[in-house]
């Protein structure tokens, strides 16, 4: 298949189709627009959405969307998804359009090329495009990367966040986490150790430096440590009782770091993890209650 300009725009990959849309004048009834099957990006931010909304319920919809024919006078998206879902929401019947007949692999294309140019998406929605991309189209990395305009390393590196635990993923994709934090993360080898490392990225709301410090940290100090108490919760259950646990559970959420604690017959020991002088400071200070 000849490999388009991702990068250029919707006319790249829909020849007029941007003059059109200047010039259209059809309208189609929404109820008989059905989303893209091939859109690539599996959410949309609702505060960005209601702008839209709000837009639209005083200005109309000012470009239209664009889809193919799908016969019966049924239509399938191809591009202006946020467009469909807001006048929808402002309570509209009717939309703008542009009817363009494409190809299955057409239709992804587009999708791709709207949804990436949006500085909205978020990086585990660019990252399955760009697998779409390479899976169903045979590009190469180097071949990707130049359609999009970005290096290869920051593709490379994209991609490869969708390698990480599926907790963590969900993280990134609902904004609990950034992308830098997430490639910091993915610096530590082992899903345990990446999932660990993710539940004290949010619990103490580290920063991107802070979370590529302590992984550092991590990778250098704590691999053998961690690999020695990285015990079963089967097995935690059967040594210590569910008081224990619980506790051990709160303390872990309020300092952000690993606890133990040891119970004797008349007295116990609590043990505390820290990977840095920046963490022991961090951790003092949550102690001291600042």
């Amino acid at each position: 298949m000849e490999k388009k300009g991702l990068g250029k725009g919707l006319g790249a990959l829909i020849p007029g189709a941007e003059r059109e849309v200047r010039a259209a004048g059809t309208e189609i009834e929404i109820s008989h627009v059905s989303f893209n099957p091939y859109q690539p990006r599996a959410s949309v931010a609702d505060e960005k959405l209601q702008e839209l909304v709000d837009s639209i319920r005083v200005h109309g919809v000012l470009q239209p969307i664009v889809v193919r024919s799908k016969g019966n006078g049924e239509y399938e998206l191809v591009a202006g998804e946020r467009r469909l879902r807001a006048a929808s929401a402002a309570g509209l019947t009717r939309i703008p359009a542009v009817v363009r007949e494409m190809s299955n692999e057409q239709s992804l294309e587009a999708a791709l090329v709207e949804n990436l140019q949006r500085e909205d998406i978020n990086p585990v929605d660019a990252a399955l495009a760009y697998k779409r991309l390479v899976e169903e189209f045979g590009l190469t990395q180097e071949e990707l990367a130049f359609q999009v305009g970005k290096s290869r390393s920051a593709v490379a590196n994209l991609m490869r966040l969708l390698n990480l635990p599926e907790q963590v993923v969900n993280f990134l994709r609902n904004g609990a986490i950034s992308e830098g934090h997430a490639r910091a993360i993915a610096s530590v080898e082992g899903e345990s150790w990446q999932t660990e490392l993710c539940r004290r990225v949010v619990t103490a709301s580290l920063t991107v430096r802070e979370t590529e410090r302590l992984a550092r940290d991590w990778v250098k100090s704590g691999g053998d440590a961690l690999r020695r108490e990285n015990v079963s919760r089967e097995t935690m259950m059967e040594r210590q009782d569910p008081n224990i646990l619980d506790l051990e559970a709160q303390l872990r959420d309020i300092l952000g770091t690993k606890v133990r604690i040891t119970r004797g017959k008349d007295r116990g020991r609590i043990e505390i993890e820290f990977y840095s002088d920046d963490d022991l400071h961090r951790i003092l200070t949550l102690l001291a209650g600042g």
